[in-house]
């Protein structure tokens, strides 16, 4: 068995607040004979960003500081957001041996298990308040009670965190042409320094996002495409759509910030279209670890499809959205059966429907005007279409393309009255 660490600053780099916890967890390790391993994230940050010092560096930090072992997390941070990454993450250390979870905050634990106790009643971590401090390790707390609390929680007093802060670090390195000033190197252990300092030499430091290719995808893209990408919703789209070309980073975030993402989630958007993340990959990812009971029940595919259903068929019939949804979360609802799949009209010109065949494959999207429109080739030929449904249906249909992760796809069927889509639903 053997005490676990991890931190949600991402150890990039290792400051003198990160120095005092692994001291405080080395404690703790020898005086009950344990391991002290570290987990860092790898490839992007909890936070969905590139990582300013890469990881060999960021562990050989944490094992000069008196780490036993640095394990990794990968794979995750450009494809799911922390409510579902942190029970993905807790479960591998537990399934490792792990005894305990050490971190740092700034409140008591009795005042992050009193805040943790909303979302462990309702099994559901999505949407932590902002203006709870120490959002991060109540999140942690909370999922780890989800889990059967198999990890014994210590908190060590943060530092103070407007000045031991990796963002500012970093921000100070770049801002002095990437040498450590005097002040800076106050805020860090003399072991972080020296590999900093090798790392800038090598010019293996901040190496940043690959912009090619996120330029190319936001300028090339159609909106069918764009549509299959994770974490991109219909008003995001038109925001892309609307104003290439783009060819800097100030371009991307400003289409972000006009279809009110906030700055995490315009990080996970970007990583996702960096890397070409599509949401059926997230959500066969979510569906791999539902399956070994890893993900909160409310959080589950089949609950988000469930909620659009809900909603759409109580807005229908008068409710409030925000109301259908408070139910919903509180779980005193009961849902029918929400389809997964659904047949929608076409408005085809005369041309179009002589070109129509069945078994075309149909791009989904959100057009300009805000309607649910559907892209098929025929014959050499585009043929884009807005869809026909009832109120209810179109609805449901929305929220599941805002969804962020359900992928939607559809097929040209005959009909008796000439031709339809079939939509389908993950």
């Amino acid at each position: 068995m053997f005490i676990l660490i991890c931190i949600s600053a991402d150890f990039d780099p290792v400051h003198k607040g990160h120095e005092k916890l692994i001291s405080e967890a080395r404690k703790i390790a020898d005086n009950e004979s344990k391991k002290l391993v570290v987990y860092l994230n790898k490839g992007f940050s909890a936070n969905h960003a590139p990582f300013f010092v890469d990881f060999d560096a960021r562990s050989e930090m944490a094992l000069a500081l008196g780490a036993d072992e640095v394990k990794s997390f990968e794979g995750l941070h450009h494809r799911l957001v922390l409510s579902y990454s942190v029970p993905i993450r807790l479960t591998q250390m537990i399934n490792d041996g792990g005894s305990d979870y050490i971190t740092s905050a700034s409140i008591s634990l009795n005042e992050i298990a009193k805040k943790a106790q909303k979302f462990i009643d309702e099994g559901n971590f999505v949407g932590m308040p902002k203006n709870y401090t120490n959002r991060n390790e109540i999140r942690w707390y909370a999922l780890n009670e989800f889990l059967g609390s198999k990890l014994k929680f210590h908190i060590v007093k943060e530092l103070n965190k407007d000045k031991y802060s990796g963002r500012l670090i970093r921000q100070s390195i770049i801002d002095n042409d990437y040498t450590i000033t005097s002040e800076t190197r106050k805020l860090l252990p003399k072991s972080t320094v020296e590999i900093l300092e090798r790392e800038i030499d090598k010019n293996n430091i901040d190496l940043g996002r690959n912009w090619e290719d996120i330029y190319k995808r936001m300028n090339t893209y159609s909106r069918g495409n764009l549509s299959k990408i994770a974490y991109l919703n219909g008003k995001t789209i038109n925001e892309i759509i609307k104003k290439r070309v783009y060819s800097n980073p100030e371009s991307v975030w400003a289409a972000f910030r006009r279809s009110d993402y906030g700055p995490v989630m315009t990080r996970l958007a970007i990583s996702s279209i960096e890397m070409d993340v599509t949401k059926r990959e997230v959500m066969d990812l979510m569906k791999s670890y539902e399956a070994e009971n890893v993900i909160p029940e409310m959080q589950k595919v089949s609950k988000v499809i469930d909620r659009a259903w809900y909603v759409a068929t109580k807005t229908n019939e008068g409710m409030s959205a925000r109301e259908a949804n408070n139910n919903f979360r509180q779980g005193n609802v009961e849902v029918s059966d929400a389809p997964l799949s659904i047949d929608a009209g076409l408005n085809l010109t005369r041309f179009e429907t002589k070109i129509m065949k069945e078994g075309l494959n149909a791009d989904l999207y959100v057009d300009k005007n805000n309607k649910i429109s559907v892209q098929l080739k025929s014959e050499g030929k585009k043929i884009k279409t807005n869809l026909r449904l009832p109120a209810r249906e179109v609805t449901y249909l929305r929220y599941i393309m805002d969804s962020h992760f359900i992928p939607v796809s559809g097929t040209s069927k005959k009909d008796k009255k000439g031709y339809k889509i079939n939509v389908k639903i993950a």
